[in-house]
């Protein structure tokens, strides 16, 4: 067996090299590449969580062979070595290998992968089109393999590739990045009471995403600056205010403060991405907050000039759809939301 470099791979989101491994923190982030031969071994590396007594806080991965889930394993082990290919003949396999569960509770390493002394890896092609969803748990897939909705969190029952954004992607047949973390918002975190103003995505855009644990045990993800040339995305889709909304109500006051800040947070999106068109939603978990998002877009529009900037709202979850773990969005509702976004997009871009 020999060890092949990240070098043959192409990565999808944020990714970081560092002591031996390529480490993750994002929802979907992960590699994708072409491998023709016979084995093929994937090594994950856990960060604190994996060897934790807080099981709900473990990475959950994948590893899809030409499209098809061949395994998601828990990471519980600082080193898990996983034969995803074994063939008797020589054959070519598209592989990807990605984070399912969300950046905040854990990160996710791979170390060089391990194949036959004959074998060959390249990257994959890139796909025409380029999108980044910046959300919260809704696209993370929070809780959407648990069908109880009185259950809580647990990276062991999230999946972002059975939520809308990646579905949306798939859809569309467009690479995509996320930045997204269950709970936060744009000027607070869920709340049943005061504002959180710690659970924001604004102040970690810049970054590799916010964990409680490190890359590598050395370097937290929201300590490293982001270098947005490494993937210049056509377009951005914003579905952050679900959870403000569990602030804000119907206070108008606090919407108002919501709108200013969604406005500032409109031209960091803007500087760090020039030439992309902005599409800002929500609503799929109650959309009492979309007037407060529109008048953010429709502000922002009006002083910058911008005019590559669109709101829409999402239909909100149907009862007869289900619900999954907290009330959350069921595989039925993220299909339908991602029927309507691509749609949307499509007008949008002309695709």
């Amino acid at each position: 067996m020999k060890s092949i470099s990240f070098d043959s791979v192409r990565t999808i989101g944020r990714t970081y090299e560092t002591n031996g491994g390529l480490w993750f923190a994002l929802s979907g982030a992960g590699i994708e590449f072409e491998f023709t031969g016979k084995r093929l071994d994937v090594t994950f590396l856990g960060d604190g969580a994996s060897v934790a007594e807080d099981k709900d806080s473990r990475a959950r991965a994948a590893v899809f062979i030409n499209g098809e889930r061949v395994c998601d394993p828990m990471i519980d082990s600082r080193e898990k070595t996983v034969t995803v290919i074994e063939s008797d003949s020589v054959k070519t396999f598209t592989v990807r290998v990605i984070k399912l569960s969300e950046c905040a509770m854990s990160t996710l390493g791979l170390k060089p992968l391990s194949v036959g002394d004959a074998d060959t890896v390249c990257p994959t092609k890139p796909k025409p089109h380029r999108i980044e969803f910046i959300g919260d748990s809704i696209t993370c897939g929070y809780g959407v393999d648990d069908e109880d909705p009185l259950h809580h969190f647990s990276t062991a029952t999230e999946d972002v590739t059975r939520a809308y954004a990646y579905k949306t992607a798939e859809l569309l047949g467009a690479e995509y990045s996320m930045f997204s973390t269950s709970g936060y918002g744009i000027i607070s975190g869920y709340t049943e009471g005061e504002r959180i103003p710690e659970q924001t995505i604004p102040q970690y855009y810049e970054s590799y995403g916010f964990s409680y644990q490190r890359f590598a045990d050395e370097t937290a993800p929201q300590s490293l600056e982001w270098d947005f040339s490494r993937y210049v995305p056509e377009l951005i889709v914003i579905n952050l205010g679900t959870n403000d909304d569990s602030y804000c109500k119907d206070d108008a006051e606090k919407q108002a403060f919501y709108t200013e800040e969604y406005v500032r947070f409109l031209g960091l999106v803007r500087e760090k991405n020039p030439s992309a068109y902005i599409l800002c939603t929500v609503g799929i978990m109650g959309q009492r907050i979309f007037g407060a998002l529109d008048s953010a877009v429709e502000r922002y529009k009006t002083e910058s000039g911008d005019a590559r900037i669109f709101s829409m709202l999402f239909d909100e979850q149907k009862p007869e759809d289900g619900l999954v773990a907290d009330y959350h969005p069921t595989a039925v509702t993220h299909n339908k939301a991602a029927k309507r976004l691509s749609a949307e997009i499509r007008r949008i871009m002309k695709m």
